[in-house]
């Protein structure tokens, strides 16, 4: 699997960006949150990855943060709900905003989004709401919606969860950490300073 692509953004219009990786240019499927954070063209980017595989087709879908990745693979493992779809999901609203939809049970909000239907919207807050609350997301936490817009913070906490840690500490050190620091610090501190 290709868990990230960096290198230089060849091209890039609101559903998709091609981006150059030592002379090799790489389609990769975006949402309009991923658009609207990606530099000119010409310019470095790094998008992390998910490659999805069918028979007849090979799709990289990229995103800018892992948070957002990170909720796209959950709207992906709900039944009825297809890459495209859960991309258009990620579209309509911001990772934070559809959190907060389904942590609450708004199922209007999450029915609002275009090809949602309501037994699909349900179906979404039901297979997702009790996931989400395990990893320790919390709607109406403090750094929940404060956190969506660190991109370094987000990233720090995907690695640090990956390493085993359980998501509500790693999200408590790192705030502690980005307190006490400042937001100047770079991905790889920040995980060096919460694993002490």
């Amino acid at each position: 699997m290709i868990a990230y692509i960096d290198g230089k953004l060849a091209y890039k219009e609101p559903t998709m960006a091609i981006i150059d990786v030592g002379g090799v240019g790489y389609e990769v499927h975006i949402s309009l949150q991923t658009y609207s954070t990606l530099p000119g063209g010409g310019e470095r980017c790094k998008l992390f990855t998910h490659q999805h595989i069918r028979e007849d087709n090979h799709t990289l879908f990229g995103f800018a943060a892992a948070d957002e990745k990170s909720l796209f693979l959950d709207l992906i493992s709900v039944s009825g709900i297809g890459p495209n779809t859960a991309l258009g999901m990620l579209s309509s609203l911001s990772p934070s905003d559809l959190r907060l939809a389904i942590l609450s049970e708004n199922v209007r909000a999450v029915q609002a989004i275009k090809g949602i239907g309501a037994k699909t919207a349900q179906r979404v807050i039901l297979e997702l709401k009790d996931k989400m609350k395990k990893a320790g997301i919390v709607p109406d936490a403090p750094n929940y919606r404060q956190g969506a817009a660190n991109p370094v913070r987000e990233e720090a906490l995907a690695a640090l969860v990956a390493l085993g840690l359980p998501r509500p500490a790693a999200e408590k050190n790192i705030d502690t950490i980005l307190k006490k620091e400042g937001d100047d610090l770079s991905v790889e501190d920040l995980i060096r300073m919460a694993l002490r």
